[in-house]
């Protein structure tokens, strides 16, 4: 699994990724590409779009070709979601969402499958999308936030879901046993969190290379605010049972996304078994 490749494309305010893998057990190999272009919803369209190609790896010949936007948004909320497992304290129950789109929908849906949540508080640049969000979700109790302190203050774990290329949390805001997973920083350049956060965590990347480039790590890695010695490992380390997580109640945790292609290959590998078994889909030539 190389690091994503990106072709950025300042002109139109967006990028393209190519994310290829080859997974042995289950056997799958598969290539994504896909979009993120933030200004899209005022287009009438998805901000992530995406493709993915589902290949034979003994013969390379393909075997599906599937959109990859629907797996994209689930398994990234899944990410958060297992981030929540083994990183939040076990009674966590409030949820603070900074970002109220596409993907922060799925963080609601994916967390709420591991931790009993009483509310979810949610901000965005635009109140009109917290309402929207509100009435959207399945979810009884949820707080329109006017400002991002409202969504963060208090809460037990934070999702962060936005493109944004400054910080958007304060260190100060954080509560002692806060669990934060940033899944925004997808991309050079990009980052939602005060640096001071990431230095005072217990810190998890998913994948340490991509984040060195593209994660929530990137820019105070380049500007020096933060050193490779403090982030203290991967994710899948801490799933595997290779290192400890949480180590404390008052612990301050956060995981640093960036989304892999592996996930994409798993997933893909998944929906062509079980639609390839329903006969569904289009036969190509």
């Amino acid at each position: 699994m190389p690091p994503k490749t990106y072709v950025d494309l300042p002109r139109h305010g967006g990028d393209m990724r190519s994310m290829p893998c080859y997974v042995e057990e289950p056997e799958a190999l598969s290539v994504k590409w896909v979009n993120v272009h933030p200004d899209n919803p005022g287009r009438g369209l998805p901000t992530v779009m995406a493709t993915i190609i589902y290949s034979d790896p003994s013969t390379g010949h393909p075997l599906g070709l599937m959109d990859g936007t629907l797996i994209t948004d689930m398994r990234t909320g899944a990410a958060g979601a297992v981030s929540c497992r083994h990183l939040a304290r076990r009674d966590s129950s409030v949820l603070g969402l900074v970002g109220a789109g596409v993907q922060a929908r799925f963080q609601l849906s994916a967390i709420t499958h591991v931790l009993d949540l009483d509310e979810v508080r949610v901000w965005s640049r635009n109140v009109s999308s917290c309402r929207e969000f509100a009435e959207d979700v399945d979810f009884g109790n949820v707080t329109v936030c006017e400002e991002v302190e409202g969504a963060v203050s208090g809460s037990d774990v934070v999702a962060t879901t936005t493109p944004s290329r400054e910080p958007l949390l304060k260190a100060g805001w954080v509560s002692p046993g806060t669990h934060v997973a940033a899944i925004g920083a997808d991309a050079a350049g990009k980052q939602e969190l005060d640096p001071a956060i990431l230095r005072r965590a217990r810190l998890f990347v998913d994948e340490w290379e991509q984040a060195r480039h593209s994660g929530e790590v990137n820019v105070p890695l380049k500007s020096g605010e933060l050193r490779d010695e403090d982030v203290d490992g991967e994710l899948g380390e801490v799933v595997a049972g290779k290192m400890e997580g949480r180590l404390s109640d008052d612990e301050v945790t956060v995981f640093d996304s960036t989304g892999l292609a592996v996930q994409d290959a798993v997933t893909a590998h998944l929906a062509f078994r079980k639609h390839g078994g329903l006969g569904t889909g289009v036969e190509m030539a």
